[in-house]
């Protein structure tokens, strides 16, 4: 195999939730845990940080790694979903797991999963976790993909799990109230292993004070921590978007608890990792700037819009030009409100199956004032948007973070 081939075995073989929706889906640790042990439990070889939440996981998620990196650990990194290239979601020191690496792994396993016949992010994780306890991580930050309770990677006990915030996103597998997503995520809560809370909020904090106290696990407040000066001078962070703050701050509270448990982390550690995160592990499409008038973010729910959208409304511009495009179990009663009805739109599907056709999102968005024109792909879209603009007009484009692949 080279690895276009190995790539399209594993999708082609395997349900993926970006193309396939809710059918890909196993929402049970019992397969996860059989593959694991198919592996010879790499899962219990290293060391981890398990974070999830609704937004913001995967930004802490890096930053912690970055810190990390800095500190000179050899760090495991594990998110999803990928951007670009389907290796982006392994990464060792900002590194990407190899082409190899991943054929190796496709060649060693293909009968096991053949047979087997596991999720695409069963498949994910296992292959992360085999690599990481290969190559002796001292560390490794797992990002959860959905939910926490029942998410693959779950089968890890970690030193300490994060819980970012709780949103409404994917109400159809974790809940339509906020308690029933916070008791998901909460799952990724262990016995005695520390949490930590990176915001309070009024309906979810009960369910994880409830269970941290039935898990006998000490629940540790990031927004009541005290913050380090050079925290406070925003522009100095190359991870930037107006919600990073808050992210910042879980961060310094994940790293001063690792720092409790024995973990060597300096001041200048410790804060040249948090200003050079987006640098040192390769994190993309969180307020990023794709040309000097062109920004792409992937907020895609209506917690992460209303920040970015608060933001764009503050930037000095004429006017405003977005790119959107959704995927079609998106909520657009929920998000569409938040979208200034004075931008001029460019309505695209990104280049899957779950994509809302930009027909329908063009007709759904008219409902709520928004107008402009339906465009054939994302970068058609973006040089329509790019041409009409004036030099010093704005161009944004987001909606999903399969939008956004497609431009970075």
């Amino acid at each position: 195999m080279n690895y276009q081939e190995a790539l399209d075995f594993l999708y082609s073989q395997l349900s993926v939730f970006q193309r396939d929706g809710a059918k890909a889906l196993e929402l049970k640790l019992d397969r996860t845990l059989q593959f694991m042990h198919y592996l010879s439990d790499p899962h219990k070889a290293f060391k981890s940080v398990h974070v999830a939440g609704t937004n913001g996981k995967g930004s802490v998620s890096h930053m912690t790694a970055s810190v990390l990196q800095y500190a000179g650990y050899k760090v495991g990194l594990y998110t999803s979903p990928h951007l670009k290239d389907f290796r982006e979601r392994i990464r060792i020191d900002g590194d990407c797991i190899s082409e190899d690496k991943v054929i190796r792994f496709v060649e060693s396993h293909r009968s096991f999963i053949e047979e087997f016949k596991p999720s695409f992010f069963e498949l994910t994780v296992a292959m992360a976790f085999e690599y990481f306890a290969s190559q002796a991580v001292d560390i490794a930050v797992i990002e959860v993909g959905m939910g926490g309770r029942l998410d693959s990677t779950n089968v890890i006990t970690p030193l300490l799990s994060v819980i970012t915030n709780i949103s409404y996103d994917h109400k159809e597998f974790l809940g339509d109230t906020l308690p029933k997503i916070a008791l998901e995520k909460a799952g990724i809560i262990k016995p005695g292993i520390p949490v930590v809370i990176g915001e309070y909020q009024e309906e979810t904090f009960p369910v994880f004070q409830r269970q941290a106290k039935v898990m006998h696990s000490e629940l540790i407040k990031a927004y009541e921590q005290n913050q380090p000066q050079w925290l406070l001078n925003t522009e100095d962070f190359d991870l930037q978007g107006p919600y990073q703050q808050k992210n910042r701050c879980t961060v310094i509270t994940v790293i001063q608890e690792l720092i409790a448990q024995g973990w060597v982390i300096d001041e200048q550690a410790f804060e040249i990792g948090m200003k050079n995160a987006a640098q040192s592990t390769g994190l993309m499409g969180r307020w990023q700037w794709i040309e000097p008038r062109v920004l792409c973010d992937t907020a895609h729910n209506a917690a992460g819009l209303a920040f970015v959208l608060k933001r764009l409304g503050e930037l000095k511009y004429p006017q405003l030009h977005i790119v959107l495009g959704v995927v079609s179990d998106k909520d657009l009663a929920e998000i569409l409100p938040l979208f200034p009805k004075s931008a001029r739109y460019y309505f695209v599907a990104p280049n899957i199956n779950r994509a809302l056709p930009a027909e329908v999102l063009k007709n759904q968005a008219q409902t709520f004032g928004l107008a402009g024109d339906t465009f054939t792909s994302v970068s058609s879209g973006l040089t329509a948007a790019k041409e009409e603009a004036s030099p010093d007009e704005l161009v944004f484009v987001g909606g999903s973070t399969f939008t956004v692949a497609e431009i970075v």
